[in-house]
């Protein structure tokens, strides 16, 4: 039972972070109907940018070089005003330069794009930090609490404050402010939006805006709980993150949430799956579940594209014709 319980933990600190990334997926899929595949990569040049960050303050892999106290507090901000900000200004451009002038085209060209972009922000990070793994700096103190015979550590405590403080007021934002009103306002009809004065474009950059923003704090706290990051890492977290979106229901930002909270679990509870070549393993899968859960996920990701597209929280609207 300590172990599951355990398992539970990673599972639900794991899936904060992808919920973060699946919030950029569902909210511009709401905005504008695009599923925005260079957004993964927008999360993997984030962690570069930290990486770059905790440079510039002389942080290194070595442990004589972590800040302590204040000054601790003061990089992290720090670092994590500058990947939000960063990510949410590429996040920017990006809908600018490669969407923004395909948003009446069919819907393939701008579906074509995204992935063009995405590969470029990959060889992007090839260029910046190389083909092999890169180490983030582990400069936050690993404390271990306990409950009972469960133990908590300090880092996931933190991921999950992050993720619950940017989700609980991008929950807020949308709900309870102009620009959230005038988001849901151009996702409903963006043609009756424009003629009762909303700013079609500029919501719409707000949009990625935000989505890059999360997935700049993503990237982040993402760094601090694996040590590691690559080129490549957009690519499978951000489908890790598209299904999440689609598990809760693409365009529902509850649902996004929920979804990348479901999907960490599973990630984290296939690791519990013994491995059926060792003794004493009655059921079980070659290699254990973690080999596998990569399939799993993908597995959940078309079951419920056959059996229900909407997702747990999406409502099934009519074609817009």
């Amino acid at each position: 039972m300590t172990l599951f319980l355990q398992e539970v933990v990673v599972g639900i600190t794991t899936g904060f972070i992808y919920a973060l990334i699946a919030l950029g997926y569902t909210m511009v899929y709401g905005i504008i109907e695009l599923i925005n595949f260079a957004h993964g990569d927008v999360f993997m040049i984030g962690t570069l940018i930290c990486i770059s960050i905790f440079g510039v303050f002389g942080i290194t892999n070595s442990p004589s070089t972590a800040p302590s106290g204040i000054a601790l507090v003061g990089v992290l901000a720090i670092t994590l005003l500058g990947a939000m900000v960063l990510c949410a200004v590429l996040g920017m451009v990006i809908e600018r330069v490669a969407y923004r002038p395909l948003r009446n085209a069919p819907r393939l060209a701008p579906l074509i794009s995204a992935i063009g972009v995405s590969f470029i922000l990959e060889d992007i990070g090839k260029l910046w930090k190389g083909i092999e793994i890169v180490p983030f700096p582990q400069i936050f103190p690993q404390k271990t609490f306990y409950i009972g015979s469960l133990s908590i550590n300090s880092v996931y405590i933190l991921v999950i404050i992050v993720a619950l403080v940017l989700m609980v007021s991008l929950q807020w934002m949308v709900t309870s402010t102009r620009t959230g009103r005038a988001m849901r306002a151009v996702a409903q009809d963006r043609e009756a939006a424009a003629l009762m004065g909303v700013n079609v474009n500029r919501i719409i950059a707000i949009t990625f805006l935000i989505g890059g923003g999360l997935a700049g704090a993503a990237a982040l706290i993402w760094g601090l709980a694996i040590g590691s990051t690559n080129f490549t890492l957009g690519f499978t977290i951000g489908l890790f993150a598209f299904t999440a979106a689609v598990l809760g229901g693409i365009g529902n930002l509850v649902g996004a949430m929920l979804g990348g909270v479901l999907i960490g679990l599973v990630e984290a509870l296939a690791s519990l799956i013994c491995d059926s070549t060792q003794p004493g393993c009655p059921i079980g899968l070659p290699h254990g579940g973690a080999a596998w859960h990569e399939a799993v996920i993908f597995i959940i990701l078309i079951l419920i594209l056959v059996f229900r597209p909407s997702g747990i929280l999406g409502q099934q609207t009519p074609e817009k014709v």
